[in-house]
């Protein structure tokens, strides 16, 4: 990914729809408006014109559409100064002001070495996971804890179903929060009790991940009292709680376990084929910049719109070089059920976490959960 991007710079390859006039007008206006938003004309330092104002390196045209409307690539060229202080700033220049412009889309970031030597990643990453839970070749087996409205005594006992019949992570459902029929303390000290209670009994190893769904000013302090109690990992929303708020649980900072991304409101930024974010970026290059170790989107085919090609460029943005980053596990659900592990293996490989929710508790969790092992034996053995 990064092989052809010059060292000190950040290159962002967007979508813009229109003309080449038009694409042109629009890309000047683009790299004034994600630096220094301020007329160019007045800019008299030729340091701020020559090295702050965003470059226009090329503009191609794409293959017509099905709507036949041109639609030009335009790659712009950020120096590193640009986009120093972090990553806010890093999110604000790719995909700042540039976002309340219609037709244009970020279909990829391509970062310099010495910029990403300057964010950690994946704490885990696919290597680590894969360490920590003593799974060696085979795709991870994952559920979530659900419907909200149940009981705390409901709730941690399907978390200990669960682990019982031999998942390898067993997630808070993202919408659990602080609810007043389950409150979160309670629940989650409940589940991980229940998960480590099965564990012992089976000499399992699976691992309950706590919803992060709190406020801003709870998040690490949450975070930690329920490592130190014994959770295996957190489920963390970036698109509520901030990507850079990730990435300070992901940093030395933060309780020192896996996270898995959820796609709660950043469904918008993607849905629309001239306008937002790739697939691929959002929940690939840029959750694992943040530090995700596992990546959760809808597949192909179940409750949302995703379409296969999305999938594809989400498995592969997960999996690319990008420098020293670790590669992060794609997590694709949204109605999943075991009889699609052939088609999901077949797309992902098996470097991916298969994430069936609802359809577990069609009928005994145990029996539905061997059905889903079963699967995966048969494609690529336990």
């Amino acid at each position: 990914m990064t092989g052809s991007v010059p060292d000190r710079f950040l290159d962002v390859r967007y979508r813009v729809v229109g003309s080449q006039a038009e694409v042109r007008k629009v890309a000047e206006a683009v790299c004034v408006e994600q630096t220094i938003e301020f007329p160019l004309e007045l800019v008299t330092d030729p340091m701020i014109r020559d090295v702050v104002v965003g470059r226009i390196v090329e503009i191609l045209p794409c293959p017509a559409a099905g709507d036949r409307r041109e639609r030009h690539d335009v790659v712009i060229r950020y120096s590193e100064g640009v986009a120093a202080g972090g990553l806010p700033q890093f999110l604000n220049v790719v995909w700042g002001n540039v976002s309340l412009l219609p037709g244009i889309r970020v279909e990829s970031i391509d970062v310099s070495a010495t910029m990403l030597a300057t964010f950690d990643g994946p704490r885990f990453g696919v290597e680590g996971l894969r360490g920590l839970l003593q799974v060696d070749h085979r795709p991870l087996l994952a559920t979530a804890v659900k419907p909200m409205g149940s009981s705390v005594e409901v709730l941690a006992g399907l978390a200990g179903e669960f682990a019982r019949a031999g998942l390898d992570i067993v997630k808070d459902d993202h919408g659990l929060a602080d609810q007043p029929w389950a409150p979160q303390r309670e629940r989650v000290l409940r589940s991980i009790d229940a998960v480590a209670a099965a564990n012992e009994a089976t000499g399992g190893r699976t691992r309950f991940f706590p919803s992060l769904n709190v406020p801003a000013g709870r998040l690490l302090e949450t975070a930690h009292e329920f490592a130190d109690a014994g959770a295996g990992g957190f489920l963390v929303l970036p698109g509520l709680s901030g990507f850079d708020a990730m990435r300070e649980l992901a940093s030395p900072a933060g309780p020192g376990l896996p996270l898995m991304s959820h796609p709660s409101f950043l469904g918008a930024n993607v849905v629309s084929a001239d306008q937002g974010l790739a697939h691929g970026v959002l929940f690939g290059t840029l959750m694992r910049l943040a530090g995700a170790d596992l990546v959760v989107f809808p597949h192909a085919g179940g409750r949302f719109s995703f379409d296969i090609e999305a999938c594809r460029s989400i498995r592969e943005r997960c999996a690319e070089p990008l420098g020293d980053l670790a590669r992060a596990f794609p997590a694709p659900g949204g109605g999943m059920v075991p009889a699609r592990v052939p088609e999901l293996i077949d797309l992902y490989g098996n470097d991916v976490c298969l994430l069936i929710g609802g359809a577990l508790q069609r009928g005994d969790i145990a029996i539905q959960v061997r059905a889903l092992q079963r699967g995966v034996e048969a494609v690529v053995g336990m």
